[in-house]
């Protein structure tokens, strides 16, 4: 965690990240009358799990075998989490034709419980040969119908899509009511049917990218954390760096660079001070599960016993998986073949605002085109969608 053991410099008198160096939400449903409360979250608002899924299963898949997996079966905490949303495919059958997963990643704090939302959503698609995955993020601020929801008491409205987590987690519905619910959210916007669901949170995925051996980034636009402060050389989050002094600015400046999980993290969530602002955290955060599988497979780790023992354990309390009701080792088995080189980022409506300005807030709309991406991904015709359009592909870098 030492800042300087990645090689700090300064700059201005800022802790600056060189290029050689290693807010409650707001109230937008018409169906409550909740206060305000401030935008941002402490923790991060990231799910890249699909990467530490990949990782976990393909290094299982590569090193022992169905074997191995009965070692780590219990390190993995399995949950239903798409309910009604979920595939009708029977359990316990193989996992066959193309495949769609929520990955969710969910700002979870003890300090307020039952106030947590999904601030980053993805949807993986993989076409029926299982030999590569394509990443669709939706954006936090998209307005859509929520419709209601029995097991937490929701009556349904109107709101952006990061506060669906919270109405379907109320009244003791938990992590399964709230991704159950942004899954039928998604449904309903987009027809899209989920065959697996995934959900990571910050502090559990700090430590699968620690127990890589950290992530290889670059960074494309100089960037101040807004979220971390260094207090004598060592991270902390803004409002605990405030009780010692302040701390010094965190610049993550333009250049790549090798960084550890909580740099890496921090880097991915920012959005203030670029130029696309919340797209451009989409594509970081992209980026990321990118590096993660990379860094994973050039490190060795799957065929290191012992690493790949530290990650797997890592990425077993960080997640929470469900495979559909398939079993898991030919859930793993199934997805072995997808590897680094062949995660295509697709940046949702190009990676460019479609802003709306809906009951006093500002939210974003999905434009006709991100609709035939995800028309295209329900019925796996993402190839030729990327085809027709080459510049919806993220750079990895």
């Amino acid at each position: 965690m030492q800042a300087q053991a990645h090689g700090r410099a300064r700059m201005d008198g800022n802790a600056a990240f060189s290029p050689m160096a290693n807010q409650g939400r707001p109230n937008t449903s018409s169906a409550t009358g909740r206060k305000r409360r401030r935008r941002d979250p402490l923790w991060a608002r990231l799910v890249v799990v699909f990467g530490a899924v990949l990782m976990m299963l393909s290094g299982i898949g590569i090193v022992g075998g169905k074997a191995l997996l009965a070692r780590y079966t219990g390190a993995v905490t399995q949950q239903n989490l798409l309910g009604s949303a979920g595939s009708t495919k029977p359990a316990g059958k193989e996992l066959e034709g193309p495949l769609n997963f929520l990955l969710l990643g969910i700002d979870e704090r003890a300090r307020d419980p039952g106030n947590t939302r999904s601030d980053t959503i993805m949807i993986a698609h993989v076409p029926s040969t299982h030999d590569q995955a394509y990443l669709l993020s939706v954006p936090r601020d998209t307005w859509v119908e929520v419709p209601p929801f029995k097991k937490s008491g929701y009556q349904g409205g109107h709101a952006k899509i990061t506060e669906a987590f919270y109405f379907g987690s109320r009244n003791g519905a938990g992590r399964a009511g709230g991704a159950e619910l942004v899954a039928l959210t998604i449904k309903r916007l987009t027809g899209i049917t989920f065959n697996g669901a995934a959900i990571i949170d910050f502090n559990g995925f700090r430590r699968v990218i620690d127990a890589i051996g950290g992530v290889d980034m670059c960074v494309d636009h100089k960037v101040t954390s807004k979220h971390m402060r260094l207090v004598d050389g060592k991270p902390m989050w803004l409002a605990e760096a405030r009780k010692h002094g302040g701390g010094e600015p965190i610049t993550y400046q333009v250049g790549c660079r090798h960084m550890a999980g909580w740099q890496a993290l921090d880097y991915s969530r920012q959005r203030y001070g670029l130029p696309g602002g919340d797209y451009d955290r989409q594509r970081h955060q992209q980026q990321l599960v990118k590096a993660m599988v990379k860094g994973m497979m050039s490190k060795g780790v799957v065929t290191n016993p012992i690493k790949l023992d530290k990650v797997i354990r890592a990425a077993g309390k960080a997640l929470t998986l469900d495979t559909g009701g398939v079993d898991l080792a030919d859930f793993i088995f199934t997805l072995k073949g997808v590897a680094a080189n062949d995660l295509v980022m697709l940046r949702t409506n190009g990676g460019k605002f479609n802003s709306a300005k809906i009951a006093g807030e500002s939210t974003e709309a999905l434009t006709e085109e991100s609709m035939q991406m995800f028309a295209a991904a329900k019925n796996d015709t993402l190839a030729e969608f990327v085809l027709a359009h080459s510049d919806w592909v993220a750079k990895s870098s």
